[in-house]
C-alpha cells in the first residue's frame, strides 16, 4: 500500500469474526449437513477498509470496537491487508460474530446469523476530533445506526466531518435491520452524508419503489451521490434526482458472495481518493466485487 498525496480514508465500523459454512446440498433440518467451515476476519466496516487499502493509492485507517478475546488477531489481520487499525477493547462484550451460511449452488447466496457483540458498542467517547487529522474522506458502516451508542457516535463523527469539510459516505448495510430501524428514521440519521452506497434491496426499501434505477434516482434527491450496488447486474450511479451512469458487472462464477458489496465500496472509495469520477470509481467497484465473489470470506488477499 502506498500513501496518496492528498490524505487518508478513515473507516468507522464493525470488526467481526466470521464463521463461514459452505454447504453443497440442501440443509437437512434435524440432522447433519456436510459443510466446509472456516473462521475468518470480517465485518462490513473492516472489509471496506481492507479492500480500499488493497486497491491502493491512499492510507486507510479503521476505528472499531472488539472484545479482549480477539483484539490481537484482528489487529494482525487488518495490518496484513495494509490497514492502520485503531481498535477499542470493550471491557464487557466479546467480539461480534457472524455465522455465514453459504449455499455453494447457483449464485452462492448467503444467510447471516449475527451477534454484533462489541462492534455496536462504539460510542461518542471512542470518537476524537483528532481522528480526522490528515483524513480527506470518512466512511461510516450503516451497522453503526442499529444501536443507540453507535448512533450517537455517528452524529459526533458527522458533526466533526462537516466542521472540517470532510466528505462522508455511508453504506446502509442491512435491509433486515433497516426495516426494524424504519426508513424515515434512517433518512434523518444520514442527513449530511455526501455519498450513499445501498444494495438494490436497500435502495428499494428506502424509497418504497420496486425498480432499482427509480429508487437510486429518488434517493439522490436526499443524498448528493447515490451508487446502488446490484450484484451481477452491476451498479447504478445517480445524482440530482436522475441516474447518470449504468455500470456493468464483471462476469464471473461466484464461490461466496460474502463481502462483495464491501469490496465494491472499498474500491469505489479508493478510486475517488485518486481523483476518479463516480462512474469510473463504480467500474473499479465492480472489478473488486468480481474478485471478492471468487474468494471465500469478505477480505482481499493479504498485502505482500
Amino acid at each position: 500500500m502506498t500513501t496518496g498525496p492528498d490524505g487518508a480514508l478513515l473507516v468507522v465500523g464493525d470488526v467481526i469474526t466470521d464463521v463461514v459454512a459452505r454447504h453443497r446440498v440442501p440443509l437437512a433440518p434435524g440432522t447433519d449437513t456436510a459443510s466446509s467451515i472456516r473462521t475468518l476476519p470480517g465485518g462490513a466496516g473492516a472489509n471496506v477498509a481492507c479492500w480500499a487499502a488493497h486497491w491502493g493509492g491512499a492510507e486507510v485507517r479503521l476505528l472499531g470496537r472488539v472484545g479482549a478475546d480477539a483484539v490481537a488477531w484482528h489487529e494482525r489481520q487488518l495490518a496484513a491487508c495494509g490497514v492502520r487499525p485503531r481498535l477499542v477493547v470493550d471491557p464487557e462484550a466479546p467480539t461480534g460474530t457472524v455465522i455465514c451460511v453459504v449455499d455453494t449452488e447457483a449464485a452462492a447466496e448467503r444467510t447471516f446469523l449475527t451477534d454484533s457483540g462489541a462492534s455496536l458498542r462504539l460510542d461518542p467517547d471512542d470518537w476524537s476530533e483528532s481522528l480526522l487529522d490528515g483524513v480527506v474522506r470518512l466512511h461510516l458502516s450503516g451497522y453503526l445506526l442499529f444501536s443507540e451508542p453507535s448512533r450517537a457516535l455517528v452524529a459526533a463523527a458527522l458533526a466533526s466531518a462537516r466542521a472540517r469539510g470532510v466528505p462522508v459516505s455511508l453504506d446502509p448495510a442491512s435491509s433486515g435491520f433497516l426495516k426494524t430501524l424504519g426508513v424515515d428514521r434512517f433518512l434523518a440519521l444520514v442527513e449530511g452524508v455526501d455519498v450513499l452506497l445501498p444494495s438494490r434491496d436497500e435502495a428499494c426499501l428506502l424509497t418504497g419503489l420496486s425498480d432499482a434505477a427509480d429508487a437510486a434516482a429518488k434517493l439522490s434527491r436526499h443524498v448528493p451521490l447515490v451508487v446502488a450496488k446490484q450484484g451481477a447486474d452491476g451498479a447504478l450511479v445517480a445524482q440530482s434526482g436522475a441516474v447518470s451512469a449504468r455500470v456493468p458487472a464483471v462476469p464471473v462464477t461466484p464461490q461466496d458472495t460474502t463481502g462483495a458489496g464491501d469490496a465494491f465500496t472499498g474500491a469505489f472509495l479508493a478510486a475517488l481518493l485518486t481523483g476518479a469520477a463516480p462512474e469510473e470509481a463504480a467500474r473499479e467497484g465492480c472489478r473488486a466485487g468480481a474478485l471478492a465473489v471468487q474468494r471465500v470470506g469478505g477480505r482481499p488477499p493479504a498485502a505482500d
